[in-house]
């Protein structure tokens, strides 16, 4: 492993007195940091597709731009596996900032360097170095939260620092239009985000640090006297790779179970998302403003949707995430299925549809990642959600690009809406069997366990 990315030193003990003030003022300062953190992966994530029409005007296909967008998927899916291991034996706080840094300079690079966006290869190229460089920001945050919040209060607050990524992703659009006003030029899209998320990334390293000990504070366990049946000591050691990787990841049915969902519940999430301005303009006759709407609702209803899972899984099912999940995964079902039959001309219908989907939809996108934090030891995190992302984005979100393209021309939308209604019955079966291992690792949450 790099040294510099090493872990720091145990602090010297804080003063008793001191423990309960200094970990309230510093939880506080870690979340707000992975917030501010995260939002701005997204802004360096998201923005290359709002320079698409302009790229299209210099005369790239639609075909040879979605080969080069596909590269952040590809790379990204990897990566947050990959680069969750060595973030799980990294400082977080190290691990985080300069992922967003390495991240922000490739799209300032695409920005302003000619040959960057002068070919189909240049583009894949950057953008696989990018999506490589976003997947140091999931797994360095998963850490943080592992060590700083106990497992019975993390629903709430692992749902506060996964809004940041709609919100990162909702002022990619507002921000594209300030640049364009700014410089008059397409290629500020680009730049002018990887400038804004530099600075974000001087806030991130600001605030992070990484785990409590490095603090000198003791374990969240040790604060809070909660526990998981599972814990005990030797999870506040660091582990080499082969540990984690064969002894909590691969050697973990519950973990395989959760990526196996994980595939499903994404290509619902993107089944739905990406394919909605197609349909609602070629079916039910939306304007391209109308399907514009549309998509801005269906994700920053996800904002509500991901506080309420949270609070609702710590405080009716004690930590229990898979039921939670379940429960939103029928109500998305029943929502795609009115989505569906509603007859072309009714679009307040549809747009509430979309707003339910998204609104129950991130839901399972966030406990997911939780769940698979919560079954495994805080310092197998990154790569514990790194396998349930690899699996959700090269299974469920590539998948929902390529074959609902191909049912959708072969079978009608009928056959693209049957495919994700399918994709909802098997995320729901394979989070059904999460059910019992996640009970019983939970049982003595409310005590020392």
């Amino acid at each position: 492993m790099l040294g510099f990315l090493s872990p720091p030193a145990h602090q010297e003990q804080i003063a008793e007195q001191d423990v309960d003030e200094t970990y309230k003022k510093l939880r506080f300062q870690v979340l707000l940091g992975i917030i501010i953190g995260y939002a701005a992966y997204y802004l360096i994530r998201k923005n290359f597709s709002l320079a698409m029409p302009n790229l299209i005007e210099q005369g790239f296909t639609k075909s040879e731009l979605g080969f080069a967008l596909s590269a952040v998927s590809f790379a990204y899916g990897f990566s947050k596996f990959l680069m969750g291991n060595l973030s799980d034996r990294s400082d977080a706080r190290k691990f985080m900032s300069i992922g967003l840094i390495l991240s922000a300079l490739t799209m300032i690079f695409m920005g302003i360097a000619p040959f960057a966006t002068a070919s189909v290869t240049a583009m894949f190229g950057l953008l696989f170095l990018n999506g490589w460089f976003q997947g140091m920001g999931y797994p360095a945050g998963s850490r943080v939260m592992t060590h700083w919040f106990s497992v019975r209060e993390r629903g709430v607050k692992w749902a506060y620092w996964n809004t940041s990524h709609n919100l990162g992703a909702g002022l990619v659009g507002p921000m594209a239009i300030f640049a364009i006003y700014l410089f008059h030029d397409w290629h500020s899209q680009l730049w002018f985000h990887g400038v804004v998320a530099l600075v974000f990334a001087g806030f991130t390293w600001m605030l992070l640090r990484d785990t409590p000990q490095s603090c000198g504070l003791p374990s969240i366990e040790e604060w809070t006297g909660e526990r998981l049946k599972s814990y005990d000591a030797s999870h506040e050691q660091e582990m080499t790779a082969k540990e984690i990787f064969f002894k909590y990841v691969f050697n973990n049915k519950l973990l395989w179970y959760l990526s196996l969902a994980n595939v499903f519940v994404y290509l619902v999430r993107y089944g739905v998302l990406d394919w909605a301005p197609t349909y609602l303009s070629e079916v039910k006759g939306f304007s391209m403003a109308q399907s514009g709407w549309a998509y801005f609702l269906y994700e920053f209803a996800g904002i509500p949707g991901i506080l309420l899972c949270g609070w609702a899984s710590d405080r009716f099912f004690k930590g229990c995430r898979a039921p939670v999940s379940i429960c939103m995964m029928v109500m998305v079902s029943i929502a795609i299925v009115i989505y569906w039959q509603n007859p072309a001309g009714n679009p307040l219908i549809d747009n509430l549809c979309l707003i339910i989907v998204g609104f129950f939809i991130y839901g399972p996108v966030v406990l997911v990642g939780l769940q698979a934090a919560d079954s495994a030891p805080k310092k197998a995190t990154g790569t514990a959600t790194g396998l349930t992302g690899l699996f959700g984005y090269l299974g469920g979100a590539l998948f929902a690009n390529l074959a609902m393209g191909v049912i959708v021309d072969v079978m009608g939308w009928s056959g693209g809406f049957i495919l994700i209604l399918v994709a909802c019955f098997m995320a729901i079966l394979f989070l059904t069997m999460t059910m019992k291992r996640e009970r019983e690792d939970k049982a003595g949450l409310f005590g020392q366990g």
